[in-house]
């Protein structure tokens, strides 16, 4: 019994050992230690705003540190039994009251030049509406140059699978094979590159267009969060909050973001995904898109059970799994393994109503997915996790 006890001890400090190691080796790179540079001008702007104040905060603060150090040591009581006995210094309390002054004026003049760029969003050729939902984005592109009409609007989920995010249940003692840690990752799959930044359905914005945006959300405050471009907005409920950007047209590539604001349980689950192309690219994408919207919906029948599967499993792992589980086990939101709900021929209907309208917490989800997609999703729910029912739903039955 203690030799057992013992081995676990050693191997739970072991692990901390390992972690220790790959802490020191993240801080040898002192890249990630400070803020983002970013890649527009606006971003530069801020980084270097905040390197020039944290210069003259580290100064001001080893004088006055060092200040206290050399009077705790020259004036200790072991030297000076006697203290000295003196009142206030008038030449001494302007000096320690003006120097402080000037620095804040030094200091305001360079960022509120920042701030003011910042909250300029005057003289933008294309601008977008990001509304935050629990736990997604939505788009819409609102006008383009002089395009005032163009009806591009989509929503944006998390891309990683449930299977590389979702913790196994663990059981036993204390670490009675190996560590908790290790086991987890052993049953879990390898991590993409993107693991928890990557989405469906990416922002496409210009290179060298300034892009204004304007912030909101639907239910509760989210954050739209973009350090390469210097973005942090709140997005408020009934409130519309406005930011900008010019990515320069020789930085184009995907960027990464996420919601900064504590927004409930899946908080970490709406990350953000910008791409940023040629203008050109951005025109022929920016038309296929309108054209799309016009044409409506595609209520094409799928012509097999297995062709709606294949496209509801992708659609229930982007949109439904992270609250009704990777296997239907359920979670924040219901289970379907093996519930009437599902299995019962008498409730089909009724589950199509709940995917549109949304009911109790469950959000609406006739704007988020195209009739095609619920039809893929609810045939998939009802024929999988063991549930089998044969169901085959077509898109007419849910745009109907």
């Amino acid at each position: 019994m203690q030799s057992t006890l013992f081995r676990r001890v050693v191997s739970a400090l072991s692990l901390l050992l390992v972690s220790g190691a790959g802490v020191a080796s993240d801080w040898a790179d002192r890249s990630n230690l400070n803020l983002r540079p970013g890649v527009t001008e606006i971003s530069q702007d801020v980084f270097g705003l905040h390197m020039t104040i944290l210069w003259v905060v580290t100064v001001i603060g080893l004088l006055v540190f060092g200040l206290i150090m050399y009077s705790a040591v020259a004036h200790r009581r072991s030297k000076n039994p006697n203290p000295s006995q003196f009142h206030e210094h008038v030449g001494l309390e302007v000096f320690w009251t003006v120097v402080p002054f000037f620095i804040l004026i030094a200091m305001a003049f360079p960022a509120t030049r920042v701030l003011i760029s910042m909250d300029d969003t005057s003289d933008a050729e294309l601008t977008i509406k990001v509304t935050g939902y629990r736990w997604n984005w939505s788009y819409e592109y609102l006008a383009w140059k002089d395009d005032n009409d163009i009806g591009v609007f989509f929503f944006s989920n998390l891309k990683t699978p449930p299977e590389q995010y979702e913790r196994p249940i663990l059981s036993g003692g204390l670490f009675p094979h190996g560590t908790a840690q290790q086991r987890v990752d052993a049953e879990r799959p390898a991590k993409d590159a993107d693991y928890m930044l990557a989405v469906d359905r990416p922002l496409v914005i210009p290179a060298g267009i300034k892009v204004r945006f304007l912030i909101t959300a639907d239910d509760v405050i989210h954050s739209w969060f973009m350090p390469d471009f210097a973005i942090k907005k709140d997005a408020i409920p009934g409130f519309i909050n406005e930011v900008w950007t010019v990515v320069p047209e020789d930085a184009t590539g995907v960027y990464y973001g996420q919601c900064a604001e504590l927004c409930g349980r899946n908080h970490a689950f709406m990350p953000i995904e910008v791409h940023v192309v040629p203008q050109d690219e951005f025109e022929t994408w920016i038309a296929e898109e309108k054209e799309k919207a016009a044409s409506g919906p595609d209520l094409t029948p799928f012509a097999s059970l297995d062709v709606a599967m294949q496209l509801g499993q992708e659609k229930y792992a982007a949109a439904c799994a992270l609250c009704h589980g990777a296997n239907g086990q359920g979670g924040i939101g219901l289970p379907f393994a093996g519930t009437d709900f599902m299995k019962n021929p008498e409730r089909l209907q009724d589950n199509i109503d709940v995917l549109i309208k949304g009911r109790n917490a469950m959000p609406a989800f006739a704007a988020q997915l195209t009739p095609r997609e619920i039809a893929a999703v609810i045939t998939y729910q009802r024929n999988a996790f063991g549930n089998e029912t044969g169901d085959l739903v077509q898109p007419a039955d849910v745009a109907k």
